[in-house]
Order: C-alpha cells, then sequence, then structure tokens
C-alpha cells in the first residue's frame, strides 16, 4: 500500500533527475586539467610578476567549477545549466590558448596529429589508468611534455562540452524550462483527480441502481412496489367507471350481447 502511494506521489514529480556531475566523464577530465595546470604553473612559471599563472589557474577552475554548477541548477533551471556549460567551454577555450602561446614564445613544439608521440599520448588519456596515473607522471614531465598533455585534455573536454551542449539544448526543446514542467505537472494532476472523481461517481450511479434491483426481487410487498401496485388498480378503476358513465359504450355491449 505504501509502495502504491510513494508511486503515485512519485508520478508528479516535475523537477528533472540528473546524475552527479562526478560521474561525468568531461568533469573528470577538467578535474585533471585542473590539477595539471597547477602544477605546471607551480614548476615552469613564475610566482611572482606573472598574471598568466593566475589568468590559467582560474581559466582551469573555471572549466572545472561551471561543469559541476551547471549540473546542480539543471534541476530547476534549463537555462542556468546551458549557460554555465558554455562558460565553461569558453573558459577551457581560453586556457587552451595560454598553452599554445607557451608552447610558441619558447619555439617548443606543439605536437599535432601527425606527431610520433601525439598517438600515444591520446591512447593514455582515454585509458581507464590515465586517471591513476597522471599525477606521478606528470611530476616527471617537461614543459613541452606537459604543455601539449594539457593541450591534448583541453581539446578533449571542449569537444565533450560542445556535445553536452547539444543534448542540452534537445532536451530543452523536448522537454521545456521548469516552468512548462510545473504547468504540465499542476495540469495533469488535475486531469488525473477529475477522471477519478467521474469514474466514482458512475460506479456509486450503478451500485444504487444494482442495490433497487435486488431489494425488488428480495423484497416485493416494499412500499414502492406497493405503490406500483396501487397505481396499477387505480388505473383500472377509473377505466371501469369511465366505460359505466358513456352511455355509447353501454349501448355497443348490450348490442354484442343480443
Amino acid at each position: 500500500m505504501k509502495n502504491n502511494q510513494s508511486d503515485q506521489n512519485n508520478q508528479h514529480l516535475f523537477l528533472p533527475q540528473h546524475g552527479h556531475y562526478r560521474h561525468l566523464r568531461v568533469y573528470q577530465v577538467t578535474e585533471a586539467l585542473y590539477d595539471l595546470t597547477f602544477l605546471f604553473c607551480q614548476r615552469f612559471l613564475p610566482a611572482h610578476g606573472d598574471r598568466t599563472v593566475d589568468q590559467m589557474v582560474q581559466a582551469a577552475r573555471s572549466g572545472k567549477q561551471n561543469i559541476a554548477e551547471g549540473n546542480q541548477a539543471a534541476t530547476t533551471s534549463s537555462e542556468t545549466e546551458i549557460k554555465l556549460t558554455n562558460v565553461a567551454r569558453a573558459s577551457l577555450e581560453e586556457l587552451l590558448a595560454d598553452y599554445e602561446d607557451y608552447l610558441r614564445t619558447r619555439q617548443l613544439p606543439q605536437w599535432g596529429n601527425t606527431h610520433p608521440r601525439q598517438a600515444a599520448l591520446r591512447a593514455w588519456t582515454c585509458s581507464r589508468a590515465f586517471d591513476h596515473e597522471y599525477a606521478l607522471k606528470a611530476a616527471m614531465m617537461s614543459d613541452e611534455e606537459l604543455a601539449n598533455l594539457c593541450i591534448t585534455l583541453c581539446h578533449q573536454a571542449i569537444y565533450m562540452l560542445g556535445q553536452l551542449l547539444k543534448s542540452q539544448q534537445g532536451r530543452f526543446v523536448t522537454e521545456g524550462g521548469i516552468k512548462e514542467q510545473m504547468h504540465k505537472a499542476r495540469t495533469g494532476y488535475r486531469q488525473q483527480q477529475d477522471a477519478e472523481l467521474q469514474a466514482l461517481r458512475e460506479e456509486n450511479a450503478r451500485l444504487r441502481q444494482r442495490l433497487a434491483e435486488l431489494e425488488a426481487l428480495i423484497n416485493p410487498s416494499n412500499p414502492s412496489n406497493q405503490s406500483t401496485q396501487s397505481n396499477q388498480s387505480t388505473q383500472s378503476n377509473q377505466n371501469t367507471q369511465s366505460n359505466q358513465n358513456n352511455p355509447s359504450t353501454l349501448n355497443d355491449d348490450r348490442g354484442r350481447t343480443e
């Protein structure tokens, strides 16, 4: 009984249920990217006098945090979810440019798709082992290696955020925003209540009719039946008196008798 009541209550919930942001692969990638960016700035950029350090760390943090905030805001605002996801992507685009600037200004190579180490690097970042190994291996990398690793992660995260944005926009088009979902839930609940009430009224009328039929069978001498019989007797007496008071009717009857 309690389970049925719980199921009925759940039918009218209108706030969408989302998975936790920590289960999103794009969040896991941006979390690793933040850790590696922090390490990169500590090892290869001056601690003071260079605004690039703060900008890179902040951009990496923004990419990660806006994914988390957008995921949580999605419960009550699809618009906020989409905006924050786009902010996360823009922050990672900024971070990507910073890494590319670092390599270019120091005349270090950026590993493209044709670079002999790029395929192995990309495969490693997509493996399950990456999440457990990146911190230890990054501590032993050169600035060229670590910058290219972060560039690869930026490209992966930006692509996944683009796909996430498409999914969020599609869900908004098909499901609507929170106000539409609230109206839909309320209207559906009222329609269900009205349908249940109408069904109860029809069942009540059917039962009353059936009860009257059973009472007539069980107790044929009840007042309602007696009233019916009395009405029939009265009608018969009235017909007899009418025939007696009508001379033409009496003459016709006598003629037929002779």
